[in-house]
């Protein structure tokens, strides 16, 4: 009888484990840079063109518009280190949106250092598949303004293992033209051949500052949607 005891209650144990888990269209991560070449003001700019992006009407329409009417979506800014800056969040309308935004403008600087990609791209990785979400697609929005890896896990062998997973790379090359810091137009190749990839990967630049938060939005509305654009620069499939 203890036995028999013992069964069922492991039965019930595995149903309530199973209920907790959360089930959505997409499990999405955010990851954006935050090394050293981009200052305080760029951290939160950044962040403000986030926020914008994903309270646009149109993200919003996108996501209720989906199978799930449901996404999940987590904020992690990278560096030396990775920071979680807005932990999982299932977005299903306006309400969910905005508490995500707000969350997201709230917190000091966490990440700090040097170039990691490699790394980035794994915690990523893990952030996926350790969390309580089901979800038919997972992907890895990349962010950054160029294409070192002073430390940690190569490039190539992270992004091997993440496509290995099932997990899409997407990436958001950031120009920033006259600055002698960043790559410039070389970028785009180099994430083209370097950092995404998986089922559906694309890029889409964010050409300036002026245009970063559309640049980002027409971005999370292809990820969404699950389409890549038809002009891998620009997303030029998306009416504004």
């Amino acid at each position: 009888m203890k036995g028999l005891g013992l069964l069922i209650a492991l039965v019930f144990a595995g149903e309530a484990v199973a209920q907790e888990r959360r089930e959505t269209g997409l499990e999405l991560v955010l990851l954006a840079d935050a090394s050293g070449s981009i200052d305080s003001e760029e951290l939160a700019f950044q962040r403000q063109g986030y926020a914008l992006a994903i309270t646009d009407p149109k993200v919003i329409a996108a996501i209720e518009e989906s199978i799930y009417g449901t996404i999940a979506v987590t904020y992690v800014e990278w560096a030396t280190n990775t920071a979680v800056v807005v932990d999982w969040t299932i977005i299903d309308g306006p309400d969910a949106a905005a508490g995500f935004a707000d969350a997201l403008l709230g917190p000091p600087r966490r990440a700090v250092g040097r170039n990691a990609i490699g790394g980035a791209l794994l915690e990523g990785k893990r952030l996926i598949e350790d969390n309580d979400i089901d979800a038919p697609r997972a992907v890895i929005d990349f962010s950054g303004d160029s294409i070192g890896n002073s430390s940690g896990p190569s490039i190539a062998s992270a992004r091997d293992a993440v496509i290995a997973a099932g997990i899409t790379i997407n990436a958001l090359p950031i120009l920033r033209p006259g600055d002698g810091r960043r790559a410039g137009a070389n970028l785009e190749a180099e994430y083209t051949a370097r950092i995404i990839g998986g089922p559906g990967a694309f890029m889409v630049t964010a050409e300036s500052r002026a245009t970063f938060a559309e640049t980002v939005r027409r971005k999370l509305v292809l990820e969404i949607a699950g389409s890549a654009p038809g002009d891998i620069r620009t997303a030029a499939c998306c009416e504004k």
